[in-house]
């Protein structure tokens, strides 16, 4: 019964998002027009008045083949059923790692874990958008569930094997980062397929076909992009921009040089070579001196006028970068990297909330205020009773399965370490912590009953 209660009331959640948080904007729409022109007119890009589509490698194909099939069962456009698959995908979701949280742990801590990802208004936000994030957590939980799987038969030839690495392709066709995952993964299957055993190369060989079955899919997407634009592109550009575009690296080493949270890359990092960039919703670590603000305010002047990122401007910004960077490397290359890792961890998760960027602020919004910050403990709640759990996990001899456990653990880490690198911060980068994290809590509960249980068996009769 509460196995339904808690499907029931994480499917209210989820409709309800729908219903009063849908985002059919920016990078949904842009997803939207290439799967529209893949289906009408065979083309991979994006239209243009008066012209046939423009060929594009910004995005990989793995979203627009999931829209491209949605529109073609409910109709072009058709957002608001799209969201709706979306959300019965995030059900399963839950319901896969509940379920290994059952096979991990004991029934207590599946059912834990179920109204833990059920309820978990983060996840949930995301169903309300057509976007990568969805299926992105999906991939992750039908992963470690086939993992799991594959390890308890006999580790070799059986279905949770061609599972596991179809998951592992499929999250690589949704995002380009995504291949971490199958770098976790792969040596985990390797170590549960030869341990124990004397090195026998067929033990290896199901692992070495899983890792050619996630590397398979993006051969045609490879070969297209030498033949349509002649380079060699197995994934998709770090900047998201098509062959000879330019790219704003000066502008980009720049703020890479003072930003730190989201209001930074909503404010200045999004609007380069689109929009007005106002110096005022700059933060002072933006300047080290009273010369380089008057020259930024100069550049950004110069910007404004039309709003176009010339080469000049960008050479600009790049003699700043390299004065702020000669100035403080520790600050570039240490400081600033862990502080937007741990931005984007701990930030309240409203950015697809009508809440301001500048959620702190109470004299203007102390409603918002209030619901931001309460959104945040929440998120650090996530955070606490995850690692709790992961160590009681340890703790306990890593119940279950060494293997799978370490797999998520190098996920995690293999994904902190890109971040890191990124220039902008932006929380939904960490969204896919939140499967593990939920996972990992299910030990706290599942000690909890072993410890009631002990306690029990010690009670005089």
């Amino acid at each position: 019964m509460q196995i339904w209660v808690a499907l029931g009331l994480g499917l209210a959640l989820r409709l309800a998002f729908i219903g009063n948080a849908a985002r059919i904007a920016g990078d949904t729409l842009l997803y939207g027009d290439i799967a529209k022109n893949w289906m009408q007119y065979g083309v991979y890009g994006f239209a243009r008045a008066g012209a046939d589509p423009a060929p594009t490698l910004i995005r990989l194909p793995g979203y627009p083949m999931f829209l491209a099939l949605c529109f073609k069962v409910f109709g072009l456009d058709r957002y608001t059923e799209v969201m709706l698959v979306q959300c019965f995908v995030d059900l399963v979701t839950c319901v896969l790692l509940a379920d290994l949280a059952r096979r991990l742990f004991n029934g207590r801590a599946g059912l834990a874990v179920l109204w833990l990802s059920a309820l978990c208004p983060f996840t949930a936000n995301y169903v309300a958008a057509p976007l990568t994030e969805t299926l992105s957590l999906a991939c992750i939980a039908v992963a470690f569930y086939g993992l799991y799987r594959w390890s308890k038969i006999d580790a070799g030839w059986n279905r949770w094997l061609w599972v596991t690495a179809s998951s592992l392709a499929y999250a690589v066709l949704l995002r380009p980062e995504q291949g971490l995952l199958a770098a976790a993964i792969l040596p985990a299957m390797l170590w549960i397929a030869t341990r124990g055993r004397r090195l026998e190369v067929s033990r290896g060989i199901p692992v070495v076909v899983a890792a050619f079955c996630v590397i398979l899919p993006l051969a045609p997407w490879t070969v297209r992009n030498w033949r349509t634009f002649h380079v060699f592109e197995p994934l998709a550009p770090r900047y998201a921009t098509d062959p000879g575009e330019a790219v704003p690296r000066g502008f980009q080493r720049w703020f890479k040089t003072w930003a730190i949270d989201f209001a930074s890359t909503e404010n200045v990092y999004w609007n380069w070579d689109s929009d007005e960039v106002d110096i005022s919703k700059m933060p002072e670590r933006a300047f080290d001196t009273e010369n380089q603000y008057t020259r930024t305010a100069a550049l950004l002047a110069a910007y404004n006028k039309d709003n176009n990122a010339t080469g000049s401007l960008d050479r600009g910004f790049e003699a700043l970068a390299e004065e702020r960077i000669a100035d403080n490397p520790i600050r570039y290359y240490v400081a600033l990297p862990v502080a937007r890792l741990l931005n984007m961890l701990l930030r309240p998760r409203t950015e697809m909330m009508e809440v301001g960027l500048e959620w702190w602020q109470w004299d203007r919004h102390p409603i918002r205020t209030v619901f931001a910050a309460a959104y945040a403990a929440l998120n650090f709640g996530y955070i606490v009773l995850g690692i709790a759990g992961l160590w009681l996990w340890r703790r306990s001899g890593w119940t279950g399965e060494r293997a799978l456990a370490w797999a998520t653990i190098a996920f995690v880490l293999l994904r902190c370490a890109m971040l890191l690198t990124l220039d902008n911060s932006e929380p939904r980068y960490t969204l896919e912590f939140f499967p593990l994290l939920e996972l990992w809590a299910g030990a706290v509960f599942s000690y909890r009953a072993r410890a009631n249980q002990l306690n029990d068996r010690e009670e005089p009769l």
